[in-house]
């Protein structure tokens, strides 16, 4: 809602009231939290007694007669750490805050309980008044009496009510018992400053004012218009003057004048152009700095997300006998109100995650020569026009080796391929839904959900999210968002002579290749790019469309990447940046496949935004072996239905690519396996001529595939040729014996003999 909507004479009592709790609570909450750190902070004690007593006030005027009682214990409460004679410590914050929690809890009543007193939660009430006179009670037990002051007395308020309605007693008339009456429309409201609202519709009239200009405009080009008709009518009758033998002197007076008459309009219409221009300047400037201010509009502190973070972890802390300080910075970072409301529940998961599986308690991490006061910071910071999420913690860190059990344990990966996964891939699998490294269940934690809620608000939005494992020093937790889901920069480039746009965050490089840079590994095409082989295919083919970007010179690469792997795409043309603003496809499309979103470029061509995260999966899948036609294999095809078919099966990709070129120079089609077992499905699966295969191979090896060969009566006949490191006449003995035609050792590359040896089973090839 805007600021005009909560001019307190448009509100009722009721709504003023719960405006009143509603801030002053949170300033009662803010402070206790910061006393139990400074018990004698003054300052902090002089705002809790002030709070106490406002509230105490508006409840009176409403003549809530528990709430006022509530206000004035705290009162008196505050006062008397004021004077020292109580100090509020842990124990005595959580009454403290009780009464705080019931005097929000009555405000949130309907209208209808409080116009009646709010008596049902009178013996709430009493409960809680009476803890808190029982600290200063405690806290005098050695010494004077210190009796708790009798709240006055609650004058009978009159039931005040909105202008419009008949009495406080009638609110709600007609709607069911213990419920607000439900306004008429449902819409999404959001708060405005008064300053972004001035400021636009300042805007606003300086636009009206703008289009104003173009009346008389329009006026004078009418004029021109009806000049223009005159000249023409004159050129008109000037030329049956020249067929007519009419004075030359008369004809040259006549042209004289319609020439100086042409100088004089075209004088006038470079005047209207140069109008014109300098009137779309100001109206691109004056709409540029309206859209701006409205999407400042939409933009809200982080500290409004964050603003019950430290009550949760403060009572969190005590549950679980930690700790802990909690520390918030970044809190006036500015982010989309959208996403603001969507950050709640995944920062809450993670900062419990924290507490719970990080920090240690009191007692652990002295014996570790920690302090016994653990550390969890949450910063929210922009970053390269990115916004920077991160949830720290200087606890026992994530222990991998328990992670790399679970997985195996949830059957997740085999043992054999679970124990050579690296730390980042490791900690990945935090990600996924119901993992948990928890041994059980609590209402705390356990069921594997925060992390993968934190995960899947980021790719929603357009982010990712990582995990920095600092053991035994703790862990960091961050999420990458975009600070606005409405306005994005975005990199615009041609495909199959379409615009396409990717989102400038999910843009790692560009590039510009000669082909000549880039090999070929097992069928795909890859370059070299910061120490890594990048993965490359044509945008065109990724997106299913017809496009000769790659028999061009020189290839303009997008690189794109998720949180462990890099890719290249290649596409027609780079056409640079642009700020633009994101359109949701309809929602009768459904999701369309490498599309995220739509928008208008700044001549009005509507463009598709790519969505990264698709292309990704999509390219993994084809470099991975299947899926999409890759770069390499364009214009192969037709030719490998004439060639012969080899499988080259080696553990090694440096022997198997220098076999793969020793026989492609012949002029063999050759596939790949990189173990024993991948190259029997492939056998089964297909018609080769030729098998050349080591001997020492994961899940198969060569010797036992050889002898498999040999007894399936469709493939046994195939030409077998091992090639081994294993050079002893035994080995070479045992290869033959299984069935192999020939034996050699990786030193054959060195002479004549692997040529012969193929040459021999297969015969020459051009």
């Amino acid at each position: 809602m805007t600021e005009t909507d909560q001019n307190p004479a448009n509100m009722s009592m009721a709504d003023l009231f719960r405006q009143e709790v509603a801030a002053q609570t949170a300033l009662l909450t803010d402070a206790l939290l910061a006393l139990e750190h400074k018990p004698a902070d003054k300052k902090q004690l002089e705002n809790l007694m002030r709070a106490a007593h406002s509230i105490k006030g508006a409840a009176r005027i409403m003549g809530l007669d528990p709430a006022v009682k509530i206000a004035h214990e705290l009162e008196n409460n505050f006062v008397a750490a004021q004077e020292g004679k109580i100090t509020i410590a842990a124990e005595q914050t959580d009454i403290l805050l009780e009464g705080v929690d019931f005097l929000l809890k009555i405000s949130k009543c309907p209208d209808r309980e409080i116009a009646a007193g709010a008596g049902a939660l009178q013996p709430e009430a009493e409960n809680i008044l009476q803890r808190l006179c029982d600290i200063k009670l405690a806290a005098s037990a050695n010494s004077s009496p210190v009796r708790p002051d009798p709240a006055p007395p609650a004058p009978a308020a009159p039931r005040l009510q909105q202008s419009g309605q008949a009495s406080s007693g009638a609110a709600g008339a007609g709607e069911p018992e213990g419920h607000a009456p439900k306004p008429a429309l449902h819409t999404q409201t959001v708060r405005v400053t008064a300053g972004h609202l001035n400021r636009m519709l300042g805007m606003v009239d300086e636009s009206i004012v703008q289009m104003r200009w173009l009346e008389p405009f329009t006026r004078r080009l009418m004029a021109r218009k009806v000049k223009q008709a005159r000249l023409s009518r004159r050129m008109e009758e000037l030329l049956p003057m020249l067929d007519a033998n009419v004075d030359y002197a008369l004809i040259k007076q006549r042209l004289n004048e319609i020439v100086s008459e042409t100088r004089a309009f075209l004088d006038a219409s470079a005047g209207h152009i140069n109008d014109i221009e300098e009137f779309s300047r100001r109206m691109e400037e004056l709409h540029d700095r309206l859209y701006r201010e409205a999407l400042a509009s939409r933009l809200r502190p982080f500290g409004d997300c964050a603003r019950g973070f430290p009550r949760m972890m403060r009572d969190l802390a005590r549950r679980l006998e930690k700790n802990v300080r909690f520390e918030i910075s970044g809190q006036d970072t500015k982010v989309d109100r959208e996403i603001l409301d969507k950050l709640e529940s995944p920062l809450a998961h993670l900062l419990r995650n924290a507490l719970d599986h990080g920090i240690e308690k009191p007692e652990q991490r002295a014996a570790k020569g920690k302090p016994e006061q653990g550390l969890i910071t949450l910063n929210a910071r922009h970053h390269a026009g990115r916004l920077h999420i991160t949830v720290t913690d200087d606890g026992t860190g994530i222990d991998v080796e328990r992670v790399r059990q679970k997985i195996i344990a949830g059957g997740l990966n085999s043992k054999e391929v679970a124990e050579r996964l690296s730390e980042p891939e490791i900690l990945n699998f935090l990600f996924l839904p119901g993992f948990s490294t928890s041994a059980g269940v609590t209402e705390i934690s356990g069921r594997g959900v925060g992390l993968d809620i934190a995960l899947n608000l980021a790719r929603e939005l357009g982010g990712n999210a990582h995990i920095e494992n600092r053991r035994p020093n703790g862990s960091v937790f961050q999420l990458q968002l975009p600070i606005t889901i409405a306005l994005i920069r975005a990199l615009l480039v041609e495909i199959a002579q379409e615009p396409f746009l990717f989102p400038l965050a999910r843009v790692t490089h560009l590039a510009v290749l000669d082909p000549a840079q880039t090999v070929t590994l097992e069928g795909k095409r890859y370059f070299h790019y910061e120490n890594k082989n990048i993965g490359l295919i044509s945008a065109a083919e990724a997106l299913e469309m017809k496009s000769a970007a790659e028999k061009k010179s020189r290839w303009p690469v997008v690189i794109i990447s998720d949180q462990d792997n890099h890719y290249g795409l290649i596409v027609e043309r780079f056409l640079g940046e642009q700020l633009v603003a994101l359109r949701t496809l309809d929602a009768r499309l459904g999701k369309v496949q490498d599309v995220g979103a739509v928008t208008l470029l700044n001549d009005g061509t509507p463009a598709l935004i790519l969505d990264v995260d698709d292309l990704l999966r999509s390219m993994d899948r084809s470099l991975a072996g299947g899926g999409l036609k890759t770069i390499a294999q364009a214009g192969e095809e037709k030719s490998k239905a004439k060639r012969r078919r080899v499988l080259v099966a080696d553990d090694s990709i440096t022997v198997r690519e220098l076999e793969k070129k020793l026989l492609q120079g012949r002029g063999c089609q050759v596939d790949v396996a990189v173990d024993g077992m991948e190259a029997w499905n492939k056998l089964r699966a297909g018609q080769y001529d030729l098998l050349i295969s080591d001997v020492d191979m994961p899940r198969l090896n060569g010797i036992d595939l050889v002898r498999k060969i040999r007894q399936d009566p469709r493939i046994s006949a195939l030409p077998v040729v091992i090639i081994s490191y294993k050079d002893r006449e035994e080995d070479r003995l045992r290869g033959l014996e299984a069935g192999a035609n020939y034996y050699l050792t990786k030193s054959s590359f060195q002479d004549d003999s692997f040529h012969n040896a193929v040459t021999d089973m297969i015969g020459e090839e051009k």
